[in-house]
């Protein structure tokens, strides 16, 4: 399988597209407003502690405040954490932590603590966004702070030393393992990540330097910062690219700026040398995503309806607390027999699910609903191959079995906003409801204003005012209705489409009667 990071850089917005044998499977967009702020480190005040869901409000200088959990609390300076820190130490001596490459390990020290114990309203406290903000919720932060580099993330508010398990060969792992504590002079925590596989101890040292003294500017800006205020920022979503997805997720890199390109080759310039060589400048006269046929699956990916070779779709629904998706055959009607027929259209959506969620970077809690099964080995055999399929997925997930009602429940990490809610607003006409009132129903909604408005005979025309598509509506079909009001109010309706209104909007005027 070839991979290759595809970039696309303007004034404006950054796409990264990470492209599997040519078929786009992740984008990530960076785009100039406060959206995506995961990373970020700032200087927050607490504005209000909320001891009944042991969470708090922290004002971070976002246009909504941020909140933190009582678990993503470190309480630094308490003996309790202090005696567990030299009883972890040895703990994870001895049995060394398994991680994704940027997994932040939430203390547990705060499990008997209260929030109101912790932190209290009015306090400056260094945070970071753990969650962008999302909808209507505000960034989710920690304070246990974590720095990434390319070789390890730096943990200075713990002292867990944990090993990408990507890295699966156990000798390399006990050499980095060793290599780590040696190295480390401050009682922090790191992560191993992916890409210090086989790499000299020289460099992991280089890297550990960088990453302490870039802690140490951090706390020496906290120190004389304005309170809320930006202590330190994430990289650029093309340099977190390179520093993440290079060599282990991409074999390549091509992107269409020059100063893009520049920025790249600096970076690597740093931490990796030898990779410069598989950076490549797009200098083609059609846009990149259009030279790499990209520019369909992203529009693919923004539909509710996504069809299947076989003729068989999936419906992909967002709502406030989870994400639903339905297996239909459609158009497909199989060869053999019902039960064949649907275990290959779910075969064939389970392929199809797996590479939206992850294209879509959908999260939190997901419900598919596959076509009912009568044959209990067909539902595991079904259950095996999404479990297969997700395995490409960077993101953790987790599986239920098929229920008794052919749902499968499972839940995928979500650290920012999906591709839907970054590239699509709510409809303006339904309000993100999906649905608007029916044609039929406006036309009898017009029907019963009038009648309530006007039930007796009146001295005055009626000028209604409608939505051209009602207007035909009423001038057609629903003309009895026009008829039945004008004999009882003894009056004439006068109606006029005006395409400035919405399909749901209409006005009533009376108009004076001429001699």
């Amino acid at each position: 399988m070839y991979r290759k990071l595809v970039i696309n850089e303007t004034p404006h917005e950054t796409r990264v597209a990470l492209v599997e044998d040519g078929n786009l499977v992740e984008l990530f967009i960076e785009r100039e407003d406060d959206s995506d702020v995961a990373g970020n480190i700032y200087k927050g005040r607490v504005q209000r502690v909320l001891p009944g869901i042991q969470a708090a409000f922290v004002d971070i200088g976002l246009n909504q405040a941020a909140f933190v959990y009582v678990d993503d609390v470190v309480c630094n300076h308490t003996k309790e954490f202090e005696h567990l820190i030299f009883k972890e130490e040895e703990d994870f001596k001895n049995n060394e932590l398994n991680l994704d490459d940027n997994a932040i390990p939430f203390s547990h020290l705060n499990h008997d603590c209260k929030i109101e114990e912790l932190i209290i309203e009015g306090q400056e406290i260094m945070v970071q966004v753990a969650k962008s903000p999302m909808g209507t919720k505000g960034a989710r932060v920690t304070s246990a702070i974590s720095l990434p580099g390319r070789f390890l993330v730096l943990m200075p508010t713990s002292n867990h030393i944990g090993i990408s398990r990507r890295i699966e060969d156990q000798i390399e792992r006990n050499r980095l393992k060793n290599i780590v504590y040696a190295l480390r002079s401050e009682n922090f925590g790191y992560i191993v990540r992916t890409a210090a596989e086989g790499i000299r101890e020289e460099k992991l040292a280089s890297e550990m330097n960088f990453l302490i003294n870039l802690w140490e500017n951090i706390q020496h800006t906290y120190k004389t910062a304005a309170v809320p205020s930006l202590l330190h920022q994430e990289l650029n979503v093309s340099i977190r690219a390179v520093r993440d997805l290079l060599l282990n997720e991409a074999e390549s890199l091509i992107i269409d700026s020059r100063s893009g390109y520049e920025e790249v080759l600096s970076f690597l310039d740093t931490y990796m040398p030898n990779l410069k060589d598989n950076v490549e400048l797009f200098e083609g006269s059609e846009p990149i995503f259009e030279a790499y046929n990209l520019e369909g699956d992203i529009s693919r990916a923004l539909k509710r309806k996504v069809w299947l070779k076989s003729g068989g779709y999936i419906i992909i629904e967002h709502t406030e607390a989870l994400i639903a998706i339905d297996v239909n055959t459609g158009r497909y009607v199989g060869k053999h027999n019902l039960e064949e027929t649907i275990l290959k259209t779910n075969l064939e959506a389970v392929k199809e699910i797996a590479y939206q969620i992850r294209l879509r970077d959908i999260g939190g809690i997901i419900i598919i609903d596959f076509i009912d099964m009568g044959k209990k080995s067909n539902q595991e055999k079904v259950f095996n191959e999404l479990k297969e399929a997700l395995k490409k997925d960077r993101s953790k997930t987790h599986i239920l079995p098929i229920s008794e009602m052919g749902l499968i429940q499972m839940t995928r990490k979500r650290n920012k906003k999906p591709l839907t809610r970054i590239m699509c607003e709510p409809c303006f006409y339904c309000e993100g409801e999906g649905y608007l009132t029916s044609r039929q129903s406006i036309c009898y909604n017009i029907y019963r204003e009038i009648m309530r408005e006007y039930p007796n005979m009146i001295s005055v025309d009626l000028t209604l005012k409608v939505n051209p598509e009602i207007a035909e509506l009423l001038h057609g079909e629903e003309n009895h209705l026009i008829t039945e009001v004008e004999r009882k109010v003894g009056k004439q309706i006068e109606i006029y489409p005006n395409p400035k209104y919405h399909l749901e909007e209409f006005d009533i005027f009376e108009s004076l009667l001429k001699d």
